[in-house]
């Protein structure tokens, strides 16, 4: 059976793992030697420049003083530091969730207290004078705060000092009711699972498994084609801010769905495109769409099939390029509607 490109990555990520960091100290030795150093608000600006094309919500002039130009709300004036709903806590700007109330606490400092945020969803950042390290939203780069350690306030000995102006907050109560979920196959699960994570309106994505028949598949058992499964994403998303139609638009638009059983250098029935509906409303918006790509020329090969279990993928394939830094190799957009 070919070895697909990812699967070639993977192999050789141990290989290469010792090679990186062999040189990345030498990077560090070398900008030690010569005095080099870079900017502290570094990915901050990357992440600015990847999501300079998403919509964000239009801020009040106080929230613009505190997210934009990184300000600070007074003590005991945010409506959320003694707020004790069970729910998450959303970016104000960019609706992406960052925390979640199990891990809110009550310090006394005058701020929402968070002991844990959600996992890639915010970055930590030095301070100019090296005193303070400020957190901001790992998708939009909005300022939230700072962070600080060995407080002894909890287990975890973890404070994220966040000014409530930053965030929204989703009660539980309404999530459960007003959330929708979308399972789509498009090749390698990485790259699919990152544009879609960048989408206003998409709360998570999960990199996993679905379409076969085999319970609680591996990688390696998925990665020989027998178990029947197809790498795919389940996203979670709130259909009062984007529609299914606008994400099955984007699905079509970031693979090729006219690559049978393969995407690019990615081959086997496990990367084929498939969109796998919840309910009826979902496969028709598909089949509509499939049916306007085919009167465009597109001979399109993308199957719509029910819904079956999603079984979550190892936590390594999670936020892949988010966690290392690249880019996907074979999901570039191409605007197809």
């Amino acid at each position: 059976m070919p070895v697909s490109g990812k699967q070639s990555i993977v192999r050789i990520q141990e290989i290469i793992a010792v090679g990186l960091l062999l040189a990345h100290l030498l990077l560090l030795s070398a900008c030690t030697r010569n005095n080099l150093s870079f900017p502290a608000d570094t990915p901050r600006l990357i992440a600015q420049t990847e999501n300079r094309s998403m919509t964000y919500n239009k801020l009040s002039a106080d929230e613009e003083r505190v997210i934009v130009h990184k300000g600070t709300e007074q003590p005991f004036t945010g409506k959320y530091y003694l707020n004790k709903e069970k729910g998450s806590y959303l970016c104000r700007r960019c609706d992406a969730p960052l925390f979640r109330s199990s891990a809110k606490f009550e310090s006394g400092t005058g701020w929402p207290s968070f002991d844990d945020a959600i996992e890639g969803a915010v970055q930590q950042i030095p301070d100019a004078d090296g005193r303070r390290t400020e957190i901001v939203c790992a998708q939009c780069g909005a300022h939230l705060g700072h962070v600080f350690f060995s407080e002894g306030f909890t287990s975890k000995n973890v404070r994220h000092c966040v000014n409530s102006v930053s965030l929204n907050f989703l009660p539980e109560a309404v999530a459960a009711t007003q959330t929708e979920k979308a399972v789509f196959a498009g090749g390698c699960f990485w790259g699919v699972e990152y544009h879609f994570s960048k989408l206003k309106g998409v709360l998570s994505v999960k990199s996993g498994y679905t379409g076969g028949v085999t319970d609680h598949p591996s990688y390696k058992q998925v990665c020989t084609g027998t178990t029947g499964h197809a790498e795919a994403i389940e996203v979670v998303f709130d259909p009062s801010l984007v529609s299914y139609e606008t994400l099955a638009k984007l699905f079509f638009e970031i693979h090729d769905p006219t690559q049978l059983n393969r995407q690019g250098p990615d081959i086997g029935t496990q990367y084929r495109s498939a969109v796998f509906y919840t309910n009826e409303e979902q496969k028709k918006s598909a089949e509509k769409l499939i049916a306007v790509l085919k009167t465009k020329g597109f001979n399109v090969v993308t199957s719509v099939e029910k819904a079956a279990t999603f079984w979550d993928a190892e936590a390594y394939h999670q936020d892949y390029y988010q966690k290392n830094g690249h880019q996907p190799y074979c999901h570039i957009y191409q605007k197809r509607f």
